[in-house]
């Protein structure tokens, strides 16, 4: 059995760690309410901007914009993988990216090529380890996503499907559903779908407001400027979605993953505690012991 001083050591050492875990914990939770705030309040922004994407694509007959033609044959595609810059989120990161490489798998294994593209260090890592072709990146974004620190990366793959090196974009994040549940997500933004998996719903479809064929727009310059800045707007706002959706779902990941830790903090502390005070009861009965022992003697 330990001895009593190692005993107290060990005590001093898990306080100290349950007063860090419990620093983490409130900082975490002062922040998840500002990433949740921004995180809803940008959902409505690109759901409109879904719906007029689509109006104005569907109200022109003349011009098919290349990011709403489907390619029949697929032979490479790309993805955006994002993930968080720290780690102490519990499983996280390691859903996401179990769910990438699923994904990941089936595509090669279809004879498919991959380029990524990274936002956050974790996921950075976990393909540079995995040997992917990782064609751009952002990390250490911080707390608050900035669309142009996002663009840059998104704009490298984009410029690839136009150029027909690549024929799908994929993107890969963290959903946020609630406090306690975050749900990792894969889906396909390039071609725009006509449809979409709502952010933060389990099971809730977006689809355009109106019927095919009741929009007719006049495009002023031209329909091909038009839909070009749109589309590229719409992809940017999806990828800004899904960064923003992570950044919620992580600091929320962490102020649970941090108050189960301080919570196990607590109890080891009472268990070593018991075996302290055992410890110390059985030594002071061990020199009574020899007290006694002794006085008969004499």
């Amino acid at each position: 059995m330990s001895s009593s001083k190692e005993i107290r050591g060990k005590i001093k050492s898990v306080q100290s760690t349950r007063k860090i875990t419990k620093a983490m914990e409130m900082v975490a939770a002062s922040k998840m309410k500002k990433a949740q705030d921004r995180m809803r309040a940008s959902r409505p922004y690109l759901e409109r901007v879904f719906n007029i994407v689509i109006h104005i694509a569907k109200a022109n007959t003349e011009y098919r914009h290349p990011f709403l033609t489907k390619r029949e044959n697929v032979k490479r595609v790309g993805a955006i993988v994002v993930t968080t810059d720290k780690g102490l989120c519990g499983g996280l990161n390691t859903n996401v990216l179990r769910l990438l490489l699923s994904k990941h798998k089936e595509w090669t294994g279809a004879g498919l090529g991959v380029d990524y593209v990274a936002i956050g260090t974790r996921g950075l890592a976990f393909l540079s380890r995995m040997g992917a072709n990782v064609v751009a990146s952002a990390v250490q974004l911080g707390d608050r996503p900035h669309l142009d620190r996002v663009v840059g990366p998104v704009k490298a793959l984009l410029d690839k499907y136009l150029s027909g090196d690549i024929d799908e974009v994929w993107v890969f994040y963290t959903s946020f559903i609630n406090t306690m549940k975050q749900e990792p997500r894969a889906g396909r933004i390039v071609p725009v779908p006509m449809q979409y998996r709502a952010f933060g719903a389990s099971d809730q479809i977006v689809k355009p407001e109106a019927a095919e064929g009741s929009w007719d727009y006049i495009y002023e310059p031209d329909a091909r400027a038009l839909l070009d800045g749109m589309m590229r707007r719409y992809i940017e706002a999806a990828v800004y979605q899904a960064v923003a959706e992570n950044m919620g779902s992580e600091q929320s990941a962490r102020m649970i993953a941090m108050k189960a830790a301080t919570d196990n903090a607590g109890k080891i502390i009472s268990e070593l505690q018991l075996i302290y005070n055992k410890t110390r009861q059985a030594a002071i009965t061990k020199e009574l012991s020899e007290i006694v022992g002794g006085a008969a003697a004499v």
